[in-house]
């Protein structure tokens, strides 16, 4: 990538199929425009809002499975609901225990490699290994580790992750306060000259405001 990509905010959360797509649909319109996300990683919803999942209207979770799948179809975009779910939860009464195995790991991860340039990279990778529906316990047998490895990235990241685990969770914080700050709350986010465009539906949006600041071709 070049210094002449045009940047914008791309909040993220590794839980979310909806921002799985998007990161999709963006790798698709890099190669088409001058563009590049800042990945700024959130924690899920369910441990950002505790309690969210037990007040939730009990019609939504059916509707999202059903518009993921029709969005991965229309798109061709592998899809399946991860084994393990990156958040532990009991679905039937909504209660998200604070212990969560598999979340942060990921998602210090994420900061890193945005830290080392290589945010998109590695959110791609790590969110195939989770969401397409190729891999079965994404979070053992060296996924990750891949992930990184096909992001151009150094395996000692890992490492740093658990090393720097207070530090990178109030990096992580500090988004959650600018996603809020710039209109929104949910994920994907994007934002761009401080105007937020929420959905993976918006990527159009997003890319016509952009074109209109000077976005060029790829």
């Amino acid at each position: 990538m070049t210094a002449s990509r045009m940047p914008f905010d791309f909040y993220y959360s590794f839980r979310s199929p909806y921002s799985y797509l998007a990161i999709s649909l963006i790798e698709r319109e890099m190669q088409t425009w001058a563009l590049r996300p800042r990945m700024r990683i959130v924690l899920p919803i369910a441990v950002r809002i505790p309690g969210f999942f037990k007040s939730v209207n009990p019609m939504w979770p059916p509707y999202l499975m059903r518009d993921t799948w029709r969005i991965s179809e229309f798109n061709q975009i592998p899809y399946a609901w991860p084994k393990p779910d990156p958040i532990v939860m009991d679905i039937s009464t909504g209660e998200v225990p604070a212990e969560q195995p598999y979340i942060y790991r990921v998602s210090r991860l994420g900061v890193l490699a945005e830290e080392a340039g290589k945010g998109v990279e590695f959110v791609a990778e790590a969110a195939r290994a989770i969401w397409s529906g190729k891999i079965q316990n994404w979070h053992e047998g060296g996924h990750l580790e891949r992930a990184l490895e096909q992001a151009g990235l150094p395996l000692s990241l890992d490492q740093r992750a658990e090393e720097e685990a207070a530090r990178l969770d109030a990096v992580i914080a500090e988004n959650e306060a600018a996603q809020k700050a710039a209109g929104h709350w949910g994920v994907p986010l994007f934002v761009f000259n401080d105007e937020p465009f929420f959905g993976q539906d918006r990527i159009e949006l997003l890319i016509w405001r952009m074109r209109q600041a000077g976005l060029q071709p790829a």
